[in-house]
């Protein structure tokens, strides 16, 4: 007959698989989607908009990169729905599958010199192909390890899935960088950057080896149990509109910084002749110092509160904004990446942790897939979306000065610190014991 001990060690090993799984999970799935930005600050203006001046080049290719955010609400919408209906695990290998076929292709993709411009329709389609998928990714890898943890330590257990989106963009990014350094460039426009797009379908099949091996959440296994219940998306109009605006505005904040400091600000270094190696070389190391401190942030939102944690990082994210600017136009290799460890490691990672326990307390078992979904995709589609074009635009418009840039990323903060004011702390430790939302599980403890 088992024994308590023995439960207990079962259930640390099977929290740990989890953790695991929702963690490779997801660097399998962001690589697919992030290794698309890289590429568009480095390469495709020369490969899919080759006839256009070199900055408006840049411009079509961001804007194809932006395409993938707008179809992420969908996805958002529709993978929720099956997550809270079919179950986390079983959404989670659909959209890993849908995402890395998109990947895969286009690193097969004829170049603008020979197909003219149906590869800049291709590639449109292709983007719009992997948002879908993506759409319905971090909810479901959150829930499965929020819903598998201990509530006193959910914030610090939660905070590893969020390890996986910084690690999605480090791999190619590294990737990138090793291939442009030893490659001559003339190798590299031609076929050396298809080499990272492909090597995504040995990450896929990692992904879904740990993916398959690990249990459904026992919360949504006890959601099945019980009466059917409204549609997830009627609840959250229903009864949670106050949680999913103010969680959608909550989100700006850091769907804004991830790609100023790591796609724009590579693109901003071009533009003022400041060698991009130097900036990616700074976002390397900041991505690192990331990867370590995430689960501090996430611990911190166990003890101090999820809301304040997430509102200290905001306030931080807006005081480096105008530094980040300076020490990218001053060239000097340590102040930029002092600046990029700054903005990375604590303003986006101390935005980013509090997301993975606060987000899915806001809502009930029953619609928390598409609540998580709802708030995360939207919000990522507004502040994130159009975040390289409009940036780059009002980058054009200023004849290079980065004001008008500052003033629009600020002004998405702001928004963020709004929406945070608009939503109750849910950290059970800072609620005396208390759950927001409802959490059925076998153990509360």
């Amino acid at each position: 007959m088992p024994t308590d001990l023995d439960t207990r060690t079962s259930g640390s090993r099977s929290l740990r698989r989890t953790v695991a799984a929702s963690v490779i999970g997801t660097i399998a799935e962001y690589y697919d989607f992030f290794i698309y930005g890289t590429a568009s600050a480095l390469v495709f203006n020369k490969v899919f908009f080759p006839e256009v001046d070199p900055l408006v080049g840049t411009l079509a290719a961001f804007s194809t990169y932006a395409v993938g955010f707008f179809a992420r609400p969908l996805g958002g919408l529709v993978w929720g729905h099956v997550g809270d209906r079919l179950g986390r695990k079983k959404t989670l290998v659909y959209t890993l599958l849908l995402t890395g076929l998109g990947t895969f292709v286009v690193g097969l993709m004829p170049t603008y010199e020979q197909i003219g411009l149906w590869a800049a329709i291709i590639l449109v389609l292709v983007r719009l192909l992997q948002g879908f998928g993506v759409g319905g990714e971090q909810g479901g890898a959150l829930l499965l390890t929020a819903e598998a943890a201990p509530p006193g330590k959910r914030g610090f257990y939660a905070s590893f899935v969020q390890m996986g989106s910084p690690a999605a963009y480090l791999i190619p990014t590294v990737l990138f960088a090793v291939l442009e350094a030893q490659l001559p460039e003339e190798s590299f426009i031609s076929w050396g950057w298809r080499i990272p797009f492909l090597l995504s379908a040995v990450v896929v099949i990692i992904g879904l080896y740990i993916r398959l091996r690990v249990p459904e959440s026992e919360t949504f296994e006890a959601v099945k149990q019980q009466e059917p219940q409204r549609a997830p998306l009627k609840t959250l109009l229903t009864d949670h509109r106050r949680e999913v605006f103010g969680g959608m505005l909550a989100k700006f904040v850091e769907a804004a910084v991830f790609p100023l400091y790591t796609v724009f600000l590579v693109s901003y270094a071009k533009a003022h002749d400041v060698d991009s190696s130097i900036v990616l070389d700074a976002v390397i190391i900041a991505i690192i110092a990331e990867l370590v401190l995430l689960p501090f942030w996430g611990k911190l939102t166990d003890r101090i509160g999820r809301r304040t944690t997430f509102i200290g990082a905001a306030v931080l994210n807006l005081v480096l904004l105008v530094p980040a600017f300076l020490a990218v136009e001053s060239g000097n290799v340590v102040l930029i990446t002092l600046l990029m460890v700054a903005g990375l490691a604590f303003g986006h990672a101390g935005t980013y942790a509090p997301q993975a326990s606060y987000f899915p307390e806001l809502f009930p078992s029953s619609a928390r897939y598409s609540g998580v979904s709802v708030v995360w995709q939207f919000g990522a589609m507004i502040a994130s979306g159009p975040f390289t074009v409009v940036a780059s635009a009002l980058l054009v418009l200023a004849g290079g000065g980065f004001t008008w840039v500052a003033v629009y990323v600020a002004a998405l903060i702001v928004l963020s610190l709004i929406g945070l004011r608009l939503l109750p702390e849910t950290a059970p430790r800072r609620r005396g014991g208390t759950e927001y939302a409802d959490w059925p599980r076998a153990e509360q403890n």
